[in-house]
């Protein structure tokens, strides 16, 4: 027999009764019931019940233990009786009956518990980020992310893509994030910096002739964390193909993230056709290039029911060309409570209020609009407004008004509050679309230049002749996203693989030639050797685990995340440099006072 053990803790069934086992696992909790002691053991695998009778010759070892110890225990199988057999347990119908137990390692007082689960400050959970780890859900969860990385992985070999490691050591990139910069001791002054994104080496491969490549790879970004966004680094699934489409790279990619999303969604429906919606669609039907499309709300410019009319605020603002007016429709939404509820809302959101009309029955049940808006334009106008966005009695629509660019992330922000606080939002499904047709350049406020919007290595719209006749500010880009029920799990694109188009595209965003050699010179020379058409796309690992775990923190499917202000509580990083690190290093440290 195995000096541990014979058999894991989810192993034993009623066909193993009368066989002589031995288990090795945690104390996950211990009962006493007169005399008799019952342990629930716990391995990765399970969780099986062991009992101590005071005629055991291991019930004074047994006695000592306490929770979270690791023990060895050997003894028989035994069934349950019909009474306790516990039908929540893959082992639940046996019980083994100790003859021997051996303390592997003993537990000091536990300082955060483990079974049960119950909540407990993030800072303690990542200190003793060793023990958090055992409790059921978070280990759970990181199994799972486990088997989504397998499945991933062996999706991509099966359609033909190869498996490629791409440096990690490399030259800063303009990603739009900051770099993590890595001093060289070789080369004094100097500096390597972590990928934000394997971009420019998986462009290079297709250059170098490989057709398919992708890679589980680690990325690093020196960015403020948030709940969907760690610190630090993060895990994409990276792709490039040559000699192809947008379509292809759609076509492509699609069924892996669907079958990837189905094998993992515990039954939940997932979107078997991913609708393509271009990004100026995106943000005005939804505000937002990352709309959840469980909300059933979607809205529409409704600025001819305003124009002229008896509410002077929003008919001042359309005598302005590119001033809108939007609406919200809110199904079930048509009381004064709730309408009042939104209005409060948005001025907490520093808006001055949102307006609204509700409609409701009359006794002689013609339907009637309510709230200052409907007074101020008139029931004719009310009408139409409900007529265009199909709305009922017990309805509501919300308004919106001024420069659609400056206000359409806050429409956004109304509609996913109202889907929230109507309830309207089935949370027991995954919807996926992709985002196409994003804009190739967008305009710096705080450099008050034009610059790249996505990502710079994007093929036009026209290519080069889109570049010398389109204004930079409405030329679209092959450039695409993935998104799932309001989060942005995947971007990509069409790459730019003209070394004529890539000097023109730089020389909008304000990089003369010199500076395209300089700081990418390896592009610069790749793309004049018969550089083939290509493109391709990074899916969030870590974002999709977190959707497929249910938790809308990335903490809970990371094994070691650093806390909201990215330190690493258990390992104790970031660390002072030694005195000796820096002058190996050639660096002297000029600290904020």
């Amino acid at each position: 027999m195995h000096p541990y053990r014979s058999h894991t803790c989810g192993d034993l069934r009623e066909s193993n009764v009368g066989e002589h086992v031995r288990l090795s696992g945690w104390v996950h909790r211990v009962r006493d019931h007169g005399g008799l002691l019952f342990i629930d053991l716990r391995d990765q695998y399970g969780l099986t019940q062991v009992v101590a009778d005071p005629d055991s010759p291991a019930f004074a070892e047994a006695e000592k233990v306490r929770g979270e110890w690791c023990i060895l225990i050997e003894g028989e199988v035994k069934a349950r009786t019909a009474e306790t057999i516990n039908e929540g347990l893959p082992t639940g119908h046996v019980e083994i009956f100790i003859s021997k137990l051996e303390v592997l390692g003993a537990s000091k007082e536990l300082p955060l518990p483990v079974f049960g689960e119950p909540d407990y400050p993030e800072d303690t959970r990542l200190k003793y980020r060793f023990l958090d780890l055992r409790r059921e859900t978070i280990h759970g969860n990181i199994l799972k992310r486990s088997a989504i990385i397998a499945s991933a992985r062996r999706r991509m070999q099966e359609i033909g893509f190869n498996e490629f490691q791409t440096p990690i050591l490399a030259a800063s990139s303009p990603e739009g994030a900051r770099d993590y910069l890595v001093p060289s001791r070789i080369h004094p002054g100097k500096f390597y910096a972590l990928p934000q994104a394997p971009q420019q080496f998986k462009q290079l491969l297709m250059i170098s002739g490989f057709d398919k490549y992708f890679q589980i790879a680690p990325c690093f970004r020196d960015e403020d964390p948030r709940a969907d966004r760690l610190p630090g680094e993060f895990y994409q699934l990276d792709v490039e193909m040559s000699f192809v489409t947008e379509d292809d790279v759609l076509n492509t990619m699609e069924p892996v993230i669907r079958d990837l999303f189905a094998e993992f969604a515990d039954g939940k429906p997932v979107t078997q056709d991913f609708p393509r919606i271009p990004y100026a669609e995106a943000l005005r039907k939804y505000g937002s290039d990352k709309p959840d499309l469980r909300i059933p709300i979607e809205m529409e410019e409704v600025s001819e029911h305003f124009r002229g009319s008896g509410f002077k605020i929003f008919a001042r603002m359309l005598e302005e060309e590119q001033n809108e007016v939007w609406g919200i429709p809110a199904k079930t939404g048509g009381s004064r409570t709730f309408c009042d509820r939104m209005n409060s809302w948005a001025q907490s959101e520093g808006q001055p209020g949102l307006g609204y009309i509700f409609w409701r029955k009359n006794d002689d049940g013609s339907l009637e609009g309510a709230g200052p808006l409907a007074k101020n334009i008139g029931p004719e106008r009310t009408e139409a407004i409900r007529t265009q966005l199909g709305l009922d009695a017990g309805d509501a629509c919300f308004f919106v008004a001024g420069d659609p660019k400056k206000f359409y992330d806050f429409a956004g922000k109304a509609r996913n509050r109202a889907g929230e606080e109507l309830d309207l939002i089935d949370r027991d499904r995954f919807e996926l679309c992709w985002i196409v047709d994003f804009p190739m350049y967008e305009w710096n406020d705080d450099e008050e230049k034009v610059d790249f919007c996505h990502n710079p290595f994007s093929m036009p719209k026209g290519e080069l002749k889109g570049l010398e006749e389109t204004d930079p500010l409405k030329l679209d880009a092959y450039q695409y996203d993935v998104v799932c029920n309001g989060f942005e799990i995947g971007s990509g694109a069409i790459r730019n693989h003209k070394i004529e188009v890539m000097k023109k595209a730089f020389e909008i965003a304000g990089y003369d030639e010199e500076v395209l050699i300089e700081r990418f010179g390896g592009m610069y020379r790749a793309f004049q050797y018969g550089a083939p058409p290509h493109g391709g796309m990074a899916a969030g690992l870590d974002r999709i685990v977190m959707l497929l775990c249910g938790t809308p923190n990335l903490r809970e499917i990371t094994l070691f995340p650093m806390n909201q202000q990215a330190e690493d509580l258990l390992m104790g990083a970031p660390s002072e440099p030694t005195n000796q690190q820096l002058r190996e290093l050639h660096l002297r440290l000029n600290l904020p006072e």
